[in-house]
């Protein structure tokens, strides 16, 4: 079963640039892969990391050439969330806009549901 594309999640285009960016300096593909772990405190975190080939169960998205991949049990926390990448005066990071998050918390890479 070969990975499908999906408008469950989304790339910014920012968020896109940014991959780019990271990926052309390490010499590999603008792939992203967003995870969620258990842990941080609130419960949940989100884990990204640079990814080489997509899973048979991954969902895809694309963005300006750029690729996010989600496996399936973190889809299913982060379905209908936006990846984003943001810079403002204390500092720069992706961050994720996810309507299944019940609360967040300060650090913004930590959620519950």
């Amino acid at each position: 079963m070969a990975p499908t594309l999906s408008e469950d999640i989304i790339l910014t285009p920012s968020a896109a640039a940014r991959v780019a960016a990271i990926a052309a300096k390490q010499g590999k593909p603008a792939t992203l892969r967003l995870s969620v772990e258990g842990g941080g405190c609130s419960g949940f975190q989100y884990k990204f990391e640079l990814a080489d080939a997509p899973q048979a169960d991954d969902t895809v998205a694309q963005t300006d050439g750029v690729t996010l991949l989600v496996d399936p049990i973190s889809l299913d926390l982060v379905r209908g969330a936006s990846v984003d990448f943001v810079e403002s005066l204390g500092g720069a990071a992706f961050r994720v806009t996810n309507p299944n998050a019940a609360s967040g918390c300060g650090c913004g890479t930590s959620f519950a549901v």
